[in-house]
């Protein structure tokens, strides 16, 4: 297996322009959680002078709900935010996954695992009954023994190149072990779908991303994503990671959990309270009369708080 290549320089010496993204799965409506996550990526964007994109992530065929996609899009702009380039559906880009799992595989990062969900869940039983690590135990790593392939999985390093560390601008320094934590996780599912890693990097590297603004439900995902753009020669965007929204239970806000969808009669209501949410100061608590002076006043609160954040790193 070769090692990661480093990802290209600009040749210009000076940092990319600023592209922001928000990829919701269109599993169902727009609901508070997400719209957090949105005001997020669309603030950062304009805070940094920047391109704001969406992306339907909708790679996971079976959890996609039909017209989900076109609500999203459509309260997306009741609330004021419009993309800055047309839309991008995961469920058009198979052939570009195809294209890059293959050239992972040519690099040797990529091995096939017949491994059931069964048995690695009887594996890691066993881990964790001797107190050792609850990663994918590499069972597959040197042949599948007779089984049939059912996934395809990236090869971790081991030792210290598995260590993954990378400054959250919200969350701060973060640190994975991906051999220890991980493991060598799967780019392509038994049933034949693109798994999220594999999609979700291939996206960003492919549109330019700078900046990832996020919920923090998906911090544990980004060493992973970090180590799979060395594997691709991609370059790493900066990441932000912000609070998730909690139900009465301290479950994070989702169609699972409840989450029911926006009032799209209201935006204001529900944008000053996710501004809230961000710990964004919007001045005396005065709710804006038009959505073009809540984002300005956002914009503003945005950057305040970035510099925030980026003081507390100073300290």
């Amino acid at each position: 297996m070769t090692a990661p290549a480093e990802a290209p320089a600009t040749g210009t010496g000076a940092p990319p322009a600023c592209r922001g993204r928000f990829a919701p799965s269109p599993t169902g409506p727009l609901h508070f959680g997400s719209l957090v996550s949105a005001l997020a990526s669309w603030l950062d964007a304009r805070a940094h002078g920047g391109t704001w994109l969406v992306r339907i992530e909708d790679v996971d065929a079976p959890r996609t709900v039909p017209g989900a996609a076109q609500d999203i899009l459509a309260t997306l702009a009741r609330f004021g935010m419009h993309a800055d380039e047309p839309p991008v559906w995961q469920s058009e880009r198979s052939e570009r996954y195809q294209q890059v799992f293959a050239q992972l595989e040519d690099g040797g990062f990529v091995y096939p695992c017949g491994c059931t969900r069964r048995e690695i869940a009887d594996s890691l039983l066993h881990a964790h009954a001797r107190h050792t690590t609850l990663a994918y135990p590499g069972t597959c790593r040197d042949g599948l023994h007779g089984k049939p392939a059912r996934a395809w999985r990236l090869r971790v390093p081991d030792g210290d190149a598995a260590i993954i560390t990378f400054n959250d601008a919200w969350q701060g320094l973060q640190t994975q072990n991906l051999a220890t934590e991980v493991g060598d996780f799967v780019l392509k599912r038994a049933d034949g779908q693109w798994a999220y890693q594999l999609a979700v990097v291939t996206d960003d590297a492919d549109a330019g991303i700078t900046h990832v603004v996020r919920g923090a439900d998906l911090l544990d995902s980004t060493a992973r994503q970090i180590y799979l753009q060395r594997c691709m020669g991609a370059a790493t965007p900066s990441y932000l990671h912000v609070p998730v929204v909690t139900n009465e239970l301290g479950e994070k806000l989702s169609k699972q959990t409840g989450a029911i969808a926006l009032d799209t009669d209201n935006p204001l209501a529900a944008l000053h309270a996710a501004a809230a949410h961000l710990g964004l100061d919007m001045g005396n608590n005065v709710r804006s009369e038009s959505l073009g002076t809540f984002y300005r006043n956002a914009t503003r609160a945005w950057s305040e708080r970035l510099a925030q954040l980026e003081t507390r790193e100073q300290t």
